[in-house]
């Protein structure tokens, strides 16, 4: 009854097999090596894009971070919502590898920015001459850090004031592969078709050791990138051990796979909680997070039992015991009908 994260998953014996592998041999450092080169070919054959730039890196930060430095300007400012990732969850770093870039908070419902939220946000900044921060890029995360996901329909809505006012697009897609099962259509539409500029793909959330790729569908970015990458400190010199993790996690839809099983988990978690009167979801979810609110008691009776998941706010173990807190349950490529039809047990008795 793990439910704190998918970070907290197992990797996948597919994966773990081809590390091996391709400890095996030797091979030329710093991304020299065949297997990054199958790697990018097979992210470009998916996402249908065989000009794009592609690079890989350890962990989701340094692919947003990285990507939005490349994108921007110390002076500028990058657009994203109240609850993105960038900002409330990577300790500024953004803000560190682009020199000083601030961040402009859009407000929307359902963890996403909307339409005319974002051209308010933009029409009121780069209006102050000198003075203020100057437009930047603008990031969406997709899958949402509630849960949610941004429509085709709303990512087009997004991109087509993008280009109004000729700023990039970058997707956050740490949770990509759950977004794009839920939406039931190709890596192209949910990205470059649909406007997106830069795309962190991550696949460390579903699955891998540790490896996300960066994806600029216009390879004007790419020496910019590198230059960056390195001067991050984020160019591995044993390149072949993260290529072999995204070659296997693309083989044989072995990534949508895994997407569909966390995200098949999430749903039967969903449905019993809704059977149950005591808890009151928070969101729709629509990938594989969820967060609901129960009583205190009930979050005592699940820790007891050995559940484990993140209480948002407050302190669970004391207090009273019909205070309402919020959970979060996060499921993973792992994750069992048993051990969610367990966990739903517990919180009913």
């Amino acid at each position: 009854m793990d439910f704190a994260s998918d970070n907290t998953g197992p990797v996948h014996p597919n994966v773990m097999a081809a590390l091996a592998a391709a400890n095996t041999r030797y091979a030329l450092p710093y991304g020299g090596d065949d297997l990054t080169a199958q790697a990018v070919q097979k992210i470009r054959e998916v996402f249908e894009a065989p000009d794009a730039a592609i690079f890989l890196v350890s962990t989701g930060t340094a692919a947003n971070s990285l990507i939005l430095a490349t994108l921007s300007q110390p002076w500028e400012t990058v657009f994203c919502h109240t609850v993105a990732h960038i900002h409330e969850d990577e300790c500024n770093a953004p803000e560190f590898y682009t020199g000083g870039t601030k961040l402009t908070l859009v407000p929307g419902p359902d963890a996403k920015m909307t339409a005319n939220n974002l051209r308010k946000s933009i029409s009121a900044e780069g209006s102050r001459g000198v003075h203020g921060p100057q437009r930047g890029p603008i990031s969406i995360t997709q899958a949402t850090e509630r849960g949610t996901i941004y429509s085709i329909n709303e990512i087009q809505e997004i991109s087509s004031i993008a280009k109004e006012f000729d700023l990039p697009l970058h997707m956050d897609g740490a949770r990509f592969a759950n977004a794009l099962q839920a939406l039931d259509c190709s890596a192209a539409e949910m990205t470059w078709k649909s406007g997106v500029d830069a795309v962190t793909f991550g696949g460390t959330k579903n699955g891998l050791m540790a490896v996300e790729a960066v994806i600029f569908f216009d390879p004007k970015n790419a020496w910019e990138f590198e230059l960056r990458r390195k001067r991050g400190a984020h160019l591995f010199s044993k390149h072949r051990f993260l290529a072999a993790q995204m070659k296997s996690y693309l083989a044989s839809n072995l990534w949508l796979d895994m997407a569909k099983k966390s995200n098949d988990a999430c749903a039967r978690l969903v449905q019993g909680l809704k059977q149950i009167q005591e808890v009151r979801l928070d969101f729709e979810p629509e990938a594989n997070i969820i967060f609901a609110h129960w009583a205190r008691a009930l979050h005592q009776r699940l820790h007891a039992a050995g559940a484990q998941y993140y209480v948002m706010a407050g302190d669970y173990t004391t207090g009273p015991a019909n205070e309402m807190l919020q959970a979060r349950l996060v499921t993973d490529w792992s994750a069992t009908s048993e051990s969610v039809d367990q966990f739903l047990a517990i919180l009913r008795d």
